[in-house]
């Protein structure tokens, strides 16, 4: 919903070029690995970039009777034509240094020759050339919007490369991915424009010949070892040498084509005879074509391959997300102007869009002159009794995304006649700031001289349809709009659910409201510890969330059991034996760091138990310490210290301390940390990485304390470094 014109630009160039983006990515990735394969030969001499010419050649006429031309391609190999001593006549690869053949020269197979007439020209000549250059400029322009896009998402280039809010998996990988293969995926659609251009003429040089003026005495013939040229000249350096036909013949030269220029050099003497210097454009066309082939560097041409594959991918989730965000479609046969009943919206991924449209649909079918647009897009309302205000929360109690310039636009458009308002906000108690903006829209309404409170403010928790017919009710009372209170009009589809086997689960005690559960994932499911296992007790769309610990190809489970809670009682409830339907959520940005030089784990409560699994596998015994607070030191607890004293003694963790808030020595885990301020400013300093997972509010206070140590010694950013997951 949100408007933008970054949004539209990437998605219209997207819907233009993709057809043609799916051929050439397909055959890039394929001849990237083609490129790949290239590389593997052993046909590069040993000490390839210090043999200079004055080596090569005196060696090569030993060995060959007859030589035409030397080529170095692409791969630094040398490519000898001629003829051997017994007269037979050779194309092979050479080690330089001694003239020894390596092996034959074969051309490329049909295969890959076939991917690259489709990826050169779509089989259509010219104009497949033309059109191929124009979806390469298509794709630049692609890229560089789906960056200001990621830039805008992230609240500015300096959070670039900051965590990024999960919504879904396309929309996830879409950004994620987006931001890991920018770089590549821009240099592919430059060059690929810049080598169309130089196709079609639009850029170009013309070669500079210069002739050497010869010395007017008559040089004494030197041996090929003696020439200067041959001695500065590094086999690296050369592209090409055409030899003479007829040797001792003053009018035959040696033709040194460089990366460069070209040379005409006197094969008696060695002075150069005529210079011709390329163009820059020329030269620059080298490098584009090395560059977007990947063909003089196997580790750019994986990386190459790999941005292929990811723009298949990109293509793909980008219209999930398209079909996703437009699958709530929104009708307006009212406008601004005339529009009586006016429902703004604040949404970040579209589910609070879905509510509001179904009240706008409902309005317009009891004929109600409804209007339903962003909150972005607030202005003034000449006919509008009633504002329905419908929004989310983003983060910490910010706007989201298409109600970022609301406070301005209710200060910048005074409504001029009475207006009655109601604010819908949609959130999670998991949250301290369970809808803070949404707090605030009501609050800064309320300041308004033209708004008139027509109903208190309304939170949903986690789209629960319940409390949203609660709120229905309640405006049908003060407006007799008969709106439907049926459940059935508000829930929303689940999709994806797998069944999971319950095979064991714990009892709570007096002194311990948390319990343990296990469950056994049923057919073939990939999770890791960190990952998140989403439930829907009611079957409405209320969604909970629990951080998995993985033990055994097993999912545990440690939950805190709430009166009346809606997750944790329908958990709790379940028994040995019994199934759910429930769906794992990949949480990338929280798995173990396997190549980190040593891990801190920070947590509270229930955010424990990912640490567990995570600890459980760290198979290679990376330097693991666990910092843990709870309430009590309990039964539980205690289980804790038994686990930790295990893996202590197995190598998967070094050192576990536990903080009690309820004790007779109150302690928190915040107070563990600065005991050990030294140890975490040299984890930072040494690239060390802190997790993080319980409560947001511990989050916030254990950054607080690290924020502190990179003030005083002087860390500086240090965000990259720590990994949260935190409700």
């Amino acid at each position: 919903m949100t408007v933008s014109i970054w949004r539209y630009a990437h998605l219209a160039l997207a819907i233009v070029s993709s057809l043609f983006l799916l051929i050439l990515s397909v055959t890039g990735v394929i001849l990237a690995i083609g490129a790949v394969e290239e590389k593997t030969l052993a046909y590069k001499a040993h000490d390839f970039d210090q043999i200079n010419l004055a080596q090569m050649l005196p060696a090569l006429w030993e060995v060959y009777s007859e030589i035409t031309e030397l080529r170095v391609d692409h791969n630094q190999f040398v490519i000898l034509e001629g003829f051997d001593e017994e007269g037979n006549s050779l194309q092979a690869y050479i080690d330089p240094r001694t003239g020894a053949v390596l092996g034959e020269v074969k051309p490329q197979s049909d295969f890959i020759q076939w991917n690259i007439a489709l990826h050169r020209s779509l089989f259509l000549k010219e104009t497949g050339r033309i059109i191929v250059g124009i979806v390469s400029f298509l794709l630049f322009l692609i890229t560089v919007s789906g960056g200001i896009l990621i830039a805008k998402r992230q609240q500015g280039l300096r959070n670039f490369f900051t965590k990024i809010n999960k919504d879904f998996f396309s929309q996830y990988f879409h950004v994620v991915s987006g931001r890991i293969f920018l770089i590549p995926v821009l240099m592919l659609a430059l060059t690929g424009t810049h080598l169309f251009m130089v196709r079609i003429g639009l850029v170009g040089g013309e070669n500079q010949t210069v002739d050497h003026l010869l010395n007017g005495e008559t040089l004494e013939q030197k041996d090929l070892v003696e020439f200067p040229i041959f001695q500065e000249t590094l086999l690296a350096d050369v592209e090409k040498i055409e030899f003479p036909f007829i040797p001792d013949d003053p009018d035959e030269r040696y033709v040194l084509k460089l990366k460069d220029r070209e040379l005409s050099i006197n094969q008696l003497t060695g002075e150069i005879v005529e210079e011709t210097k390329y163009p820059y454009s020329l030269i620059l066309e080298k490098l584009s074509l090395d560059l977007h082939t990947g063909r003089t560097n196997a580790i750019w041409a994986i990386i190459l391959g790999f941005a292929s594959l990811n723009i298949l991918f990109f293509i793909y989730t980008g219209f999930v997300i398209t079909f996703r965000r437009k699958g709530t479609k929104v009708k307006n046969k009212f406008n601004a102007s005339n529009a009586t009943y006016v429902i703004l919206v604040g949404t970040e991924n579209g589910s609070t869009l879905s509510f509001a449209n179904k009240i706008h649909q409902q309005l317009l079918a009891l004929g109600y002159k409804s209007f339903l647009t962003e909150m972005n897009r607030f202005t003034l309302f000449p006919k509008a009794k009633h504002f329905l205000i419908f929004s989310s929360t983003y983060g910490l109690g910010t706007a989201p995304a298409n109600a970022t310039e609301f406070d301005k636009l209710i200060t910048k458009f005074p409504q001029q006649q009475p207006v009655q308002y109601s604010v819908i906000g949609f959130g999670s108690k998991t949250y301290p700031d369970f809808c803070g903006y949404v707090k605030h829209i009501d609050g800064l309404l309320a300041k308004q001289p033209w708004a008139e409170r027509q109903l208190d403010l309304y939170t949903i928790n986690d789209r629960s349809v319940a409390e949203f017919i609660a709120w229905v009710k309640a405006w049908n009372g003060k407006t007799s709009c008969g709106l439907s209170v049926t459940p059935a009009q508000y829930s929303t589809k689940i999709t994806g659910l797998k069944k999971f086997n319950v095979l064991e689960r714990l009892e709570v005690t007096k002194d311990n409201a948390t319990f343990k559960i296990v469950l056994q994932p049923q057919g073939r499911q990939s999770f890791q510890s960190g990952d998140l296992l989403a439930i829907y007790p009611a079957g409405d769309g209320r969604e909970r969330l629990y951080s998995i610990g993985k033990k055994d190809g097993d999912i545990q489970l440690m939950v805190k059991l709430y009166p009346n809670g809606l997750g944790s009682e329908f958990l709790y409830n379940l028994t040995k034996d019994h199934s759910i339907s429930a769906r794992i959520v990949v949480n990338k940005g929280f798995h173990f760091p396997k190549k980190a030089p040593a891990v801190v784990m920070i947590a509270n409560g229930t955010g424990i138990a990912p640490f567990l699994g995570m600890i459980e596998e760290n198979k290679k015994k990376i330097p693991v310490r666990l910092y843990a607070g709870f309430r009590y030191n309990n039964a539980l607890s205690k289980q804790y210290r038994q686990f930790a004293d295990e893996a202590i003694t197995s190598g998967k963790l070094i050192d576990f301390q536990m903080a009690f808030s309820r004790e007779e020595e109150r302690k928190y885990v915040m107070d563990l940390i600065r005991e050990d301020i030294a140890f975490f400013s040299e984890l930072l300093k040494n690239e060390g990485v802190i997790m993080i997972c319980g409560s947001l509010a511990m989050q916030k206070d254990v950054e607080e304390i690290l924020a502190d140590i990179c003030i005083t010694r002087d860390l500086g950013n240090y965000k990259g470094q720590i990994l949260t997951d935190c409700y």
